[in-house]
């Protein structure tokens, strides 16, 4: 749960590296209050919580996402690739799933830093 709070708290910040570990607790988080939200969503009758849910959580998505990938050693715009249906997902989440690569112009490894 802390991955994804400290996700939230910096929804904004497209610079810097996230882990593997970030992400991932982030994403896995994301669809248990998505699924929660759409069960009580199912049983309300109504679609609003989970909307509302995904927009408050865009630009974290995004963020933590573009952090990823610099992680990876890739630029934040190579999340455009889902634009393309299955083949973007599916290189995304290849991407998403590398290991970090060594100190780069998005920042130092931060595997280094946590074995500090």
């Amino acid at each position: 749960m802390e991955h994804f709070i400290g996700a939230f708290k910096k929804f904004a910040d497209f610079t810097g590296r996230a882990r593997r570990t970030e992400f991932w607790m982030y994403i896995l988080f994301y669809f248990i209050f998505y699924i929660a939200l759409a069960v009580v969503d199912g049983i309300l009758g109504t679609f609003a919580l989970t909307g509302i849910f995904s927009l408050v959580m865009l630009i974290p998505s995004l963020s933590i996402s573009a952090r990823r990938l610099h992680d990876t050693g890739r630029s934040g715009w190579w999340q455009l690739l889902c634009l393309i249906p299955l083949i973007g997902a599916i290189v995304l989440i290849i991407f998403y799933a590398q290991d970090s690569v060594e100190d780069n112009e998005y920042g130092g490894n931060p595997k280094a830093f946590a074995a500090a």
